[in-house]
């Protein structure tokens, strides 16, 4: 049993899949659904967990190269929200794009986490070091 670091078998599963430059899709509650790879919902009631919290818990098992956003983020959320994902994600190179482009990686990451984030484009797409 485990009783320390990610107690989700599923996340752990898919985590132990991801090898060097593959993908894994960290996505809000309203994220399209996607049949065509490994989807881990968690989302329990509106923002549990959020996107930050996940990957808050990825971050010391996980070696994340870079990382990408909708840059529609940045116009819809404050400076506050803003801040607290650019730390989440610091020392990691990230990039914003427009959403129908950073929806374009998507089918190509190993798998999603889904969450109950309510933030508007709290989605991000992080690429194994």
């Amino acid at each position: 049993m485990l009783k320390t670091g990610l107690l989700n078998p599923q996340i752990n599963s898919l985590l132990s899949r991801v090898r060097h430059t593959n993908t894994l899709v960290i996505a809000d509650r309203g994220f399209p659904f996607w049949p065509t790879i490994e989807t881990v919902d968690i989302s329990l009631v509106d923002d549990v967990p959020t996107v930050l919290a996940v990957l808050n818990a990825l971050r010391p098992n996980f070696q994340i190269g870079k990382a990408w956003m909708a840059s529609e983020f940045l116009k819809s959320n404050n400076a506050r929200t803003r801040a607290a994902f650019t730390k989440a994600l610091s020392g990691i190179k990230l990039s914003y794009e427009p959403h129908v482009e950073f929806k374009r990686r998507v089918p190509n990451a190993i798998g999603l986490i889904r969450t109950g984030d309510t933030t508007q484009y709290a989605n991000v797409v992080l690429e194994s070091a």
